[in-house]
Formats: structure tokens, sequence, C-alpha cells
């Protein structure tokens, strides 16, 4: 795994062992960004369920202004702070080791909008369903804020109807998904 374009350009990146974390390849992660790269620069990104912080790593790469990662697994933290050390990119970014629920929650006081909020949650747990509601009500969201979620393909997103949220877009790859929500009028 490495770092497709900007300043971190070709560095490689670690992964914890094991099945705790499932990272994005690289060539999803370039179609993701392709898609993303006319406005990355500049912009506030958060990304939950970090993993090994590739995304995050992936957007201040290419000129993100500041990135929040959250993650709960102490060895994928310790992975991603190694990750942003290699790629110089540490002094970017905020880590925050705690659930999702609870940093939304917390990030909400600081007053602060995102342009960017990518998740990636295990697949199969309804957890999109949970951190959307929460989103929902949050202030961290704007009405330009592009909520990106990453999913196993055959994911029931038909609770979205509940929720004030438009779906933007959706990108199909052989096993997953990228939905992109913004917050509807």
């Amino acid at each position: 795994m490495r770092v497709i374009a900007g300043s971190a350009r070709r560095l490689q990146l670690k992964t914890i062992e094991g099945m705790d974390t499932r990272p994005t390849t690289d060539r999803i992660k370039e179609t993701l960004f392709n898609m993303l790269n006319p406005y990355i620069a500049g912009s506030l990104f958060l990304d939950l369920f970090s993993g090994s912080g590739a995304i995050a790593i992936e957007a201040l790469s290419r000129g993100a202004k500041k990135a929040y990662l959250v993650e709960t697994n102490k060895k994928a933290v310790a992975c991603i702070r190694e990750n942003l050390n290699h790629t110089r990119l540490a002094e970017q970014a905020e880590v925050m080791t705690m659930d999702v629920l609870s940093a939304i929650r917390m990030l909400n006081g600081r007053q602060m909008v995102f342009d960017y909020i990518y998740m990636d949650p295990p697949y199969r747990r309804e957890l999109e369903r949970e951190v959307l509601t929460e989103l929902a009500h949050s202030y961290i969201v704007g009405e330009d804020t592009q909520i990106i979620v990453e999913a196993a393909l055959h994911t029931d997103f038909s609770y979205l109807e509940e929720l004030p949220f438009t779906v933007v877009k959706v990108k199909e790859y052989k096993t997953n998904q990228h939905i992109f929500l913004q917050k509807s009028e």
C-alpha cells in the first residue's frame, strides 16, 4: 500500500497484521481521489474508522489543510502515527484514539465544519447507520460537506430516507462501493 499522489507520492504505508483492519486497495483509493481531487486542496478532512490512516494521508498528501483520524484499535493508532511520521504529514493531522460516536460529539463542540467526512466501518454490522444518524444532528456537517461511506456492495441504505441526506453518487466496485452523501435542503 502506498500514497498515490501529492507531496508523499510513492511512499509506502504500513498496515497492521491480521484481520482487524481492511485497507482500501490502491486502485480503489486512486479512483476515489480522482473524483475528489479538484476540491481536496485546503479542505478539512475527517477519517472515521481510520485503520492505517491511508485515506487521510492521501488527502493530506494531495493538499488537504488538516485531517482528523479516528480509530479505537491501539495497534492501528500506532500504525497511523508511524505512517504520518514517515510521510512527514503528522503536523497536519490529529489522531483521536476513541470510538467514532464519541469523536463526533467531541468535534461538535469545536465549532468546525468538515469539507469531507470519510468512513470505512467494519462491514455488515450496520455501523454506517449509527454514524450517519449521529452526523444527521451534528454541527460538523454543513450543507457543502461531502460524506463518503465505503461499504460492502449489498449494504442496505434504504434507511437514508429517514435521514436528512441525499445520495449524490454511488460508485460500485467488485465487492464494495462508495456512497457519496450531502445534507438535504
